[in-house]
């Protein structure tokens, strides 16, 4: 499948080696607040221990794949963040079944240091390709990684990295459409 800038990788008509790689269902944390805030592409960030190895091993940079979100009974509370915006952290309480919240959803996710933001250790950020009416912190998800889009780059704009993001988006959203993908919705349910 034919990618369109000079850094995206070939993308196989199906999964190959090492993908796909399906995780069990992981923490949704708090991370730096920009996914949302700066960039207006909210992001759910994964504690990168949760993962399995084989996802923590791979090369720095952009993927796609499936999740699933579950929430979890918790009271709901509030952290606060370094920010000074405060999260909270409601445990899918107000995730809403009639808006699709629940079902499998596409997602395209940086695995590495966001270099833009001078990050220091590896972090995983998942932007989940749907329109969610509320946060949802603290709730669990369960994700697949079914292919590699690029390397992570480092940007000169924030402008630039948003763009660069939501190409990334419309290749996922092409590439999960496809016969090679789109049986694999299943391994997240």
């Amino acid at each position: 499948m034919g990618n369109t800038r000079p850094f995206d990788k070939p993308i196989p008509d199906s999964p190959e080696s090492p993908f796909p790689i399906v995780t069990d269902f992981c923490d949704i944390v708090s991370g730096f607040g920009r996914g949302s805030a700066e960039l207006g592409i909210p992001t759910a960030n994964i504690p990168i221990e949760q993962v399995p190895e084989a996802a923590r091993d791979l090369e720095q940079g952009v993927y796609f794949g499936y999740c699933r979100i579950e929430p979890i009974s918790k009271e709901e509370h509030t952290e606060p963040r370094d920010n000074h915006r405060d999260v909270e952290y409601n445990y899918g309480k107000y995730l809403d079944e009639s808006n699709g919240d629940f079902e499998v959803l596409p997602v395209v996710f940086s695995i590495g240091l966001n270099p833009f933001y001078h990050n220091t250790h590896k972090t995983i950020e998942l932007h989940i390709i749907h329109k969610f009416h509320r946060d949802f912190y603290g709730a669990r998800l369960r994700f697949s990684i079914l292919g590699y889009i690029r390397p992570e780059l480092d940007y000169t704009t924030k402008e630039a990295l948003i763009n660069d993001i939501n190409k990334d988006i419309i290749i996922a959203q092409r590439v999960l459409k496809s016969e090679g993908y789109t049986p694999l919705r299943a391994q997240v349910q």
